[in-house]
């Protein structure tokens, strides 16, 4: 990990404790984050977006184990389709637990990518908590796939701005969703 990396990730993580919001890149596109735990911070970024809240966002962990923190109780198959994934996949799991409440969707379910991409994997390692993932864009615009399709307006509203990856134009590939539900339902959102 280069020093720009690291002071990066160190900020990013002194901001997100305070209650803050970041920009940063995640294993897919551009995210606006923050510290999943925290309610108000979560409410900031559905205000940042314009919103609804009831439109659940995904969070970002950098193992699947700490899926058991915030899942209860996991289906066993949701380890087995992380070990066999070949791209970045977001899982929809039932129970969520151990979250902002308005970060969940009505139905108390939430989505959990595990990142292996090198910066959001150390970002979420080192801030010991998830990391909310939310495209980079005004609910209802195109998500921007690299930094420089970011709207200033967003740039303006968040609390921090990470350095690392702002000049890589290279089309990332969106994650698949998968809802888990109960009795072993597997629910293919997107491949």
């Amino acid at each position: 990990m280069n020093e720009l990396m690291k002071e990066d990730i160190r900020k990013a993580c002194e901001v997100m404790q305070k209650g803050g919001v970041i920009l940063y890149p995640t294993d897919t596109i551009w995210g606006i984050g923050c510290d999943a735990t925290n309610e108000e911070a979560v409410k900031r970024v559905y205000e940042i977006k314009k919103r609804a809240d009831s439109k659940a966002m995904l969070v970002l962990v950098d193992n699947a184990v700490k899926v058991d923190f915030y899942v209860n109780e996991p289906p066993e198959v949701a380890f087995d389709l992380m070990e066999c994934a070949t791209k970045p996949m977001t899982i929809i799991y039932d129970e969520a637990r151990n979250l902002a409440p308005n970060l969940l969707a009505v139905d108390g379910s939430v989505g959990i990518r595990v990142t292996s991409e090198e910066f959001s994997k150390q970002l979420c390692f080192r801030f010991r908590k998830a990391i909310v993932s939310t495209s980079a864009n005004i609910s209802g615009e195109p998500a921007p796939a690299v930094f420089n399709e970011i709207s200033d307006e967003i740039k303006q509203a968040v609390d921090y701005v990470v350095q690392c990856r702002q000049e890589e134009t290279a089309r990332p590939t969106p994650s698949s969703i998968i809802k888990l539900g109960k009795g072993g339902l597997v629910k293919v959102i997107r491949e």
